[in-house]
């Protein structure tokens, strides 16, 4: 099993360090059909399609979460602004649904 940081941010990096996850491969970028293995767990802010890549690969998936106010969206922040704004990890797990699958109507 492997854990993966996905991140480009130095903040993020240090946060995880400071927090003491065991992680063993940080990227910029992870490819879920050729690099995670079931098993694997990968922590990120990922978008919901490769997280459901990932899922139906049998690869957990940790969402690095915070509680940013509007003008520190887009910004780099550092590990102490993460703690700041409630930088924590919560498990998320998704599934594509597939055609033929109940699906919501058109907004009438």
């Amino acid at each position: 099993m492997t854990t993966w940081l996905v991140t480009r941010h130095a903040g993020a990096r240090e946060w995880a360090r400071r927090r003491g996850f065991a992680v063993d491969r940080v990227v910029q970028h992870v490819e879920s059909e050729t690099e995670v293995a079931p098993g694997d767990v990968v922590i990120g802010s990922l978008p919901a399609n490769l997280v459901a890549r990932l899922c139906e690969r049998g690869a957990r998936y940790m969402h690095l979460s915070l509680d940013l106010p509007l003008e520190k969206r887009g910004v780099e922040l550092t590990a102490d602004d993460m703690e700041l704004f409630g930088g924590c990890l919560e498990e998320i797990a998704l599934r594509r649904v597939t055609e033929g699958e109940a699906m919501p109507g058109p907004a009438r």
